[in-house]
């Protein structure tokens, strides 16, 4: 991973093999970043996705295996605990131009990520939601 700072945006480039949940909690709690929003394209080699389901408040999980686009990642950095929280959303494109979508719980960089992480001059913590079974932002 390289990163370089622009104003208040990071231009981070993610390589080949590096896991992107990762590498953006590492470089928040490295620059003490606790309020941001995250876009990224780029390509990935494997990929876990969830989409949660309330009743079983769990997030239902497809493996998506192989060399796909990342047509959009986009999410949030908060914090829990003082620490870094990821809350990342993909879509992944495949071979065939297959769509796949959802939470990401895993996703390793193919080829490159290119992402902008648009930092506030703010803090926002989360809040577990006991009724919904998920972190909300504590705003």
């Amino acid at each position: 991973m390289r990163s370089q700072k622009f104003g208040n945006v990071y231009a981070v480039r993610i390589d080949r093999g590096e896991d992107i949940v990762e590498k953006l909690r590492e470089l928040c709690g490295n620059e003490n970043i606790r309020f941001a929003q995250v876009s990224a394209i780029g390509a990935s080699e494997h990929a876990v996705l969830g989409v949660y389901d309330l009743e079983k408040r769990e997030y239902a999980r497809e493996t998506v295996s192989g060399f796909c686009e990342i047509t959009s990642l986009t999410g949030s950095v908060t914090s829990v605990n003082e620490a870094p929280y990821i809350h990342l959303h993909a879509t992944l494109a495949d071979q065939q131009h297959r769509i796949r979508g959802g939470h990401v719980l895993e996703l390793t960089v193919g080829a490159t990520c290119e992402m902008f992480i648009h930092v506030f001059k703010a803090a926002v913590g989360r809040i577990h939601d006991d009724q919904l079974g998920i972190n909300l932002w504590d705003i």
